[in-house]
């Protein structure tokens, strides 16, 4: 049995302001500031002589690896999503960039913020528009019921709250 995986379908090419920032944040910071710095360690450490046992070196090399890597992601990734910065026409309804209140059957009041997939964070009520809650609300008005298949089981929810700050 090989170990074959068949590639990821590439998320949703949507990113809000923020994001787009926090991205090219990241891709400035790896280039310009944490690059530099593994280089001028590989570089010390290959004056030591023997590569084979340095850890300075392997390490170093093998952060290198890792920082080129996420560069060319994000260098081709920022060119090609699109920012939405505007709201959309119909500010009653959910869709990208939506903040969104709803109540589950317990009663809870849950808050999440309909964002693209390369800044969601479930911590910060961040959700991907490619994910399964996301997908069941969008469209949705204030009032509307719905059922979200997860892990857990179906989840209701009723749409409470829409703003799009």
């Amino acid at each position: 049995m090989g170990r074959y995986r068949p590639p990821r379908k590439p998320g949703s090419a949507y990113i809000t302001p923020e994001g787009e920032r926090a991205l090219r944040d990241e891709l400035q910071l790896l280039w310009k500031v944490e690059r530099p710095q593994v280089t001028d360690t590989v570089r010390e450490a290959a004056k030591n002589g023997d590569r084979s046992e340095n850890g300075d070196y392997i390490y170093g090399k093998r952060r290198l690896r890792e920082i080129d890597s996420r560069v060319r992601f994000l260098t081709k990734r920022l060119k090609d999503l699109t920012v939405i910065d505007e709201k959309p026409d119909d500010i009653g309804r959910i869709f990208f960039g939506a903040k969104v209140t709803v109540k589950n059957k317990k009663g809870e009041k849950l808050f999440w913020h309909i964002v693209g997939p390369d800044e969601f964070d479930l911590s910060k009520g961040k959700v991907s528009i490619d994910s399964p809650l996301a997908r069941a609300l969008i469209g949705k008005s204030v009032g509307d019921v719905t059922d979200v298949k997860t892990p857990d089981g179906i989840q209701t929810y009723m749409v409470k709250e829409i703003s799009y700050v």
